[in-house]
């Protein structure tokens, strides 16, 4: 879905290209210098195409980025056009200067530049659950990592400040909730940023559970899954894949197969046995078995996958063809409580827009 979603992005962006052409051209037509560049025409052309220029070089160094950039200053230069339109038609005037070239230039400005600060600054998000179930304790602070996806938008040295910043939230369990590396992951900073884990101080300890990215698609890193698990192993790392652990004496902690596992036990199987009236929580990187994980009874589910939407309209998208459940947040279900976080980093795509930031989150869990 995320593939065909892209290409219809080069493919908008393409098009577009021609479009922007025409509107940049538009400003050499001011009534000032209509003039001088109509007696110009060549060179107006050439002068316009600058801007174009400058997308396609974006687009060559960085495809993904410049794709992103391009496809949503077409759109919502198309939006400031057509606002345009009407208010001529309502106004019956002819503006003197191009306001809504230079809207669509200053809003693109805007939503892309908060986009970028949105993906490469991370927030702590907080959620308070409570339950009827023992504990074994007053409460437990979980802390959620999710969607690392490790040389998008900082590397292994930029992994470790964030560790050292949710350290001081004083988790008594970590989960890490999938794509903690991507095609893109060095080595080095795989190396980095499992130390960094092992440095991490909790009563309970950190535990990982692999997601679509984490044994890569293209074969191009130096490094293979062997590795990621000898590098997580030694920093005491535990990897649940369809296993179940305790937590304490009254809290049990199921660590799923990504979805993309076709050998991936269902709900059901996972929870046979278990002692019901224990704590359940579950650990499923794509948000897209709730109706099961319901059924099954288990009481707080923690995913990522979806990276809080990213970007309009891939959140919605992805809810209205049933690739996910929910794309960003908190929902109950029953006596079940979903999480989804949106992840402290990004696959490939610099940009967070449309209300998707980075972030961890720090899950307080109360006996009521």
């Amino acid at each position: 879905m995320v593939l065909l979603i892209f290409a219809a992005f080069i493919l908008a962006a393409l098009s577009g290209l021609v479009y922007l052409l025409c509107r940049f051209h538009r400003f050499l037509l001011f009534d000032r210098w209509r003039e001088y560049w109509q007696e110009r025409k060549r060179w107006s052309w050439i002068v316009s195409s600058i801007p174009i220029l400058a997308l396609i070089l974006y687009c060559v160094l960085d495809m993904v980025n410049g794709v992103v950039v391009t496809v949503n200053l077409v759109v919502i230069w198309l939006l400031a056009d057509l606002i345009g339109w009407i208010a001529k038609k309502i106004t019956k005037k002819t503006f003197r200067y191009y306001w809504a070239g230079i809207g669509a230039i200053v809003f693109s400005a805007a939503y892309l530049g908060s986009g970028w600060y949105f993906a490469h600054h991370v927030y702590e998000t907080d959620y308070q659950i409570e339950t009827e179930k023992e504990l074994g304790m007053d409460q437990i602070r979980v802390v959620q990592i999710s969607d690392s996806h490790i040389g998008a938008t900082f590397d292994g040295d930029g992994f470790a400040k964030h560790m050292e910043k949710i350290q001081q939230t004083n988790p008594d369990l970590i989960v890490i909730t999938g794509d903690y590396v991507d095609d893109d992951t060095t080595r080095e900073d795989l190396v980095k940023c499992s130390t960094a884990l092992g440095k991490m101080k909790t009563k309970y300890g950190i535990y990982y559970i692999y997601g679509n990215h984490d044994k890569g698609y293209f074969n191009t890193r130096d490094f293979n899954d062997d590795d990621i698990r000898s590098e997580l192993k030694k920093n005491n790392v535990k990897i649940l894949e369809d296993e179940t652990v305790e937590i304490g004496d009254h809290i049990y902690l199921i660590g799923r197969k990504d979805r993309s596992e076709p050998e991936r036990e269902d709900m059901q199987a996972l929870t046979d046995g278990l002692d019901m009236t224990k704590y359940v929580i579950v650990l499923d990187h794509q948000p897209h078995d709730f109706d099961q994980q319901t059924e099954a009874g288990v009481d707080l589910v923690l995913c990522g996958h979806t990276h809080g939407g990213q970007m309009f309209p891939v959140g919605i998208t992805g809810e209205l063809t049933g690739a996910n459940d929910k794309t960003y947040g908190q929902e109950t279900r029953g006596k079940t409580n979903f999480i989804v976080n949106s992840g402290i980093s990004d696959w490939a795509i610099d940009y967070k827009t449309g209300g998707a930031i980075s972030e961890y989150g720090v899950i307080d869990i109360k006996k009521k």
